[in-house]
């Protein structure tokens, strides 16, 4: 059978939905954040899942022309993804690595991975002396987290075990705040103190031959809230991309938004009064209504758990989305105007024409976080640079 010769290149990324991403704004928030910083504190940004939907290369690009020394990363694989992209700069992977075969990949791609007990240091050793190399790590410690990191109790043995391997150059000393973006939590800044402090005495206690070691404990929340909790390196997220890790945080600190999504009209419906609309019918019209079907649904990213609870732009105009969100569409109530149209752009998240939908007002909706919104976009949706 023969297809049309017209190539999948020449299809509008926009003809159904898509995610829009302004790298200029990604290079000014580095900039922001940098500025907020001791002179001698690196930044490093934190790409993982994609760039936080954002696309990793075009994340980290922006990035480290706004300042950014090193990249972040969750995954081998999403360091090797960059790595092939040209990027050259130091790539921390800030999960475990527990087999043979990942860490020579980290080794032979120049990454540095993460360890957390004396068993992926051994392993570390084993590849970097049968490749006659030296291998570069970080050790993160648990100071309250209680997720990944080498405990407290036996930290400072395991690097005496990692002076006595040979192949092995430790470079950096890390750890992971549970709460410092929870200001909405009575006990937070008690917990934020206490990691402070326990990281603190750790450090004290490192032998002289270890105190270049770069010391790092602060996220975004971390980065913004106390510069006491900068050490020499931070690790910022979704500040670069563009918000705050609560919503209310310093006015004086000025972040732009990096990304925007919008889809198209694909139908318009005319229906009577006590009409149901969805899965469901958790919604009945209440009067004779005029609905957008939107191309946009749970599987490219918006929540199903925010039907009925969120707004939509069109021309600069809120509209509220009705009835159960469904995997491939969404609908709107337009009933107030009638002169939308198949085919006009939908703004979900993001600015039209001087209005703006937030991850923060889909978060509060839907009972979940900003950091969760942002990832959930799909892959299906096209990745638009503007």
């Amino acid at each position: 059978m023969k297809y049309n010769s017209l190539s999948v290149d020449k299809i509008d990324p926009r003809q159904r939905a898509w995610v829009e991403v302004f790298p200029n704004a990604i290079r000014e928030n580095t900039q922001v954040v940098k500025s907020l910083l001791a002179e001698n504190c690196l930044l490093m940004a934190v790409v993982k899942a994609d760039g936080y939907g954002h696309g990793a290369g075009t994340v980290a690009q922006a990035a480290l022309e706004g300042g950014a020394a090193n990249l972040g990363v969750a995954t081998l694989q999403e360091a090797l993804d960059l790595r092939k992209l040209g990027i050259d700069c130091p790539i921390l992977i800030l999960g475990n690595l527990v087999n043979i075969q990942d860490l020579d990949a980290c080794l032979s791609w120049d990454l540095i991975p993460t360890v957390s007990s004396a068993r992926e240091a051994l392993l570390c050793q084993k590849i970097a002396q049968s490749h006659g190399k030296k291998f570069r790590i970080h050790i993160k410690v648990d100071t309250g987290m209680t997720r990944l990191g080498c405990d407290l109790a036996t930290v400072l043995s395991l690097i005496n075990l990692i002076d006595t391997l040979e192949n092995l150059l430790l470079v950096g000393i890390y750890s992971h705040l549970a709460l410092a973006d929870g200001h909405r939590y009575g006990f937070s800044e008690e917990i934020t103190s206490l990691q402070e402090q326990r990281f603190n005495a750790l450090l004290s206690n490192l032998k002289d031959s270890h105190k270049n070691l770069c010391r790092h404990l602060a996220n975004s929340a971390g980065t913004l809230r106390d510069k006491a909790l900068h050490f020499d390196m931070v690790r910022v997220g979704l500040a670069l991309y563009g918000y705050k890790p609560f919503e209310d945080f310093d006015d004086n600190c000025f972040l732009k938004p990096a990304l925007a999504v919008r889809a198209r009209i694909a139908l318009i419906r005319d229906v009577p009064a006590k009409t149901g609309v969805s899965y469901g019918h958790n919604f009945i019209t209440n009067r004779p209504s005029r609905l957008a079907v939107v191309g946009i649904g749970y599987a490219d990213g918006v929540i199903r758990a925010l039907s009925g609870k969120i707004s939509v732009l069109i021309n600069g105009c809120f509209y509220r989305q009705v009835g159960a969100i469904t995997m491939d569409q969404l609908v709107v109530d337009i009933t107030e105007n009638k002169d939308i149209q198949i085919g006009d752009v939908v703004t979900l998240l993001g600015e039209d024409r001087g209005s703006s939908i937030t991850p923060y007002q889909w978060s509060q909706a839907c009972g979940s976080i900003p950091w969760e919104i942002l990832c959930s976009f799909k892959y299906r949706l096209p990745r638009v640079v503007i």
